[in-house]
């Protein structure tokens, strides 16, 4: 499992590091970490031109020891002092091993740019000339490596206020920091390469958390000998609509695809009828009220996709929430949730699976507020609904109270496109009707939703392409076996 943390704890940990070994330490590694990196991304070290970006803080003094070490090699290493001080001995290493001061015009020049500006402490807009120095490197020619974060970035939640170095790869030492996980800062790094100073023995609980495909592997359920189609999980789906049957199609598939026992399908007569055609596996039955007894027995339920927001459905949603099975809410049901918010009360647990723009109705906050500092609304989502919340986007985030947000490392921007969220609705509940926790139900689910996905976009040629919802569930067998 890869695990990240907030700025207070790295540094609570770098402080208790620290008063074990020789001042310096910590910087020493972390700068011979950084300038072997840099090393390999050059053609070669001697004669390359190198600049970097210094700050007033500690991530300023790394990057100036780096740049000496890469000056002894042979590289023309050149500084743009920007802060309001300076680390002294990082600039005296680097003066003493080549390297010289310059200004802004060098940037232009530089094969390898180095983001010392901002360390972890930095929060809110970049002011100048920190600004003007993260644009300059945004339009420059050079390759960008940040160090630590990128300037601009919170590191501790993602959050991008204004203008940010956007990088191409980002050096981080002794662990991941949250916002390197978390959009819109993630966006803003590259790829991340951490560099071990020895923090490990210091660090506490993680805040966030990201699953491997081995902790998923370990976590999904398997059918042994004496498994029937009962013991393997039966999850009950109410989704679609007269109006809108696809969503219902896509949930049945998502939860068949994804190795339900049973799914049993409850919809008005035109979705259930489009169910049957494409799924025969599934048993449906056609609601004639805002019962859902008659549906039969099931360990887990997908509520919404589909279903409408009218009167009915309404009555509906109150139905399933009034069981004593875990409920998964998504699409419509969330509408129907924002608008009464005490349908939440319930004994059983409650998935939550919302995208932004459904996030901000239960929570009665801007949309704009919620994409900018993600990880802040879904814990309060948590916090304020009493509910797991799986908070979908360009990052998926998975939230409970207590737990460590978990980051969904899988997907491809291809998976934007309507009805995949259907598909993971049904995968998420056959997982929740076979016995995981709703925590660990979404962030397999989300796991295996963009693995699916992936596989489905890779062409021929191995390049990526558009996807159909369809396509992710068609994959799904694929991906669990590769597991």
């Amino acid at each position: 499992m890869r695990t990240a943390y907030t700025s207070d704890q790295i540094r609570t940990a770098e402080r208790a590091l620290m008063a074990t070994v020789p001042e310096g330490t910590l910087m020493r590694r972390a700068a011979t970490g950084l300038s072997v990196v840099c090393a390999g991304l050059l053609p070669g070290v001697y004669g390359s031109r190198v600049v970097l970006l210094v700050g007033s803080g500690d991530n300023g003094g790394d990057a100036l020891y780096a740049g000496a070490r890469l000056a002894r090699r042979g590289a023309r290493v050149e500084a743009i002092l920007a802060g309001s001080r300076t680390h002294a001995g990082g600039l005296a290493a680097l003066l003493d091993a080549g390297g010289r001061t310059a200004g802004t015009d060098v940037i232009e020049q530089a094969d390898l740019i180095v983001d010392g500006l901002v360390g972890i402490g930095g929060a809110g807009e970049l002011r100048e000339p920190y600004r003007t120095l993260a644009l300059a490197a945004e339009g420059a020619p050079g390759l960008v490596v940040a160090v630590d974060v990128p300037s601009g970035v919170d590191a501790s939640t993602g959050r991008v206020d204004g203008v940010a170095v956007r990088a191409q790869l980002t050096v981080t030492f002794g662990a991941c920091k949250n916002g390197l996980l978390v959009d819109p800062g993630k966006s803003f790094c590259g790829p991340v390469e951490l560099v071990d100073i020895g923090l490990g023995p210091y660090l506490p609980d993680p805040d966030v958390a990201s699953l491997t495909d081995d902790d998923v592997a370990d976590l999904l359920p398997r059918p042994e000998a004496e498994s029937d189609k009962y013991r393997r999980g039966v999850i009950g789906i109410v989704a679609g609509s007269d109006r809108f049957t696809g969503a219902a199609v896509l949930a049945v598939g998502g939860a068949i695809r994804a190795g339900a026992g049973l799914v049993r399908f409850a919809s008005a007569e035109t979705a259930v009828r489009q169910v049957r055609n494409r799924w025969p596996e599934a048993v449906t039955t056609v609601l004639d009220g805002p019962s859902v007894a008659e549906v039969g027995r099931v360990q887990a339920w997908v509520l919404g996709p589909g279903m409408g927001t009218g009167e009915e459905a309404v009555a509906l949603a109150r139905a399933v929430l009034a069981t004593d099975e875990p409920v998964l809410v998504d699409a419509d049901g969330l509408t129907i949730l924002a608008n009464d918010r005490a349908l939440l009360r319930r004994s059983a647990p409650t998935v939550l699976t919302p995208h932004a723009g459904e996030l901000s109705r239960l929570l009665d906050v801007p949309r704009e507020r919620v994409e900018a500092a993600r990880m802040e609304h879904v814990r309060r989502a948590v916090a304020e609904l009493g509910a797991i919340v799986l908070l979908k986007g360009s990052t998926t985030l998975i939230a409970e109270q207590d737990r460590p947000v978990r980051v969904n490392a899988t997907g491809t921007p291809w998976l934007a496109t309507g009805g995949t969220g259907d598909v993971l609705s049904g995968i998420a509940g056959t997982l929740l009707s076979g016995g995981l926790s709703g925590y660990d139900a979404v962030s397999c689910a989300a796991h295996l939703h963009g693995l699916a996905a992936q596989a489905a976009s890779t062409g021929i040629s191995g390049g990526h392409g558009p996807i159909a919802a369809m396509d992710v569930a068609t994959m799904l067998p694929q991906v669990i076996r590769s597991l």
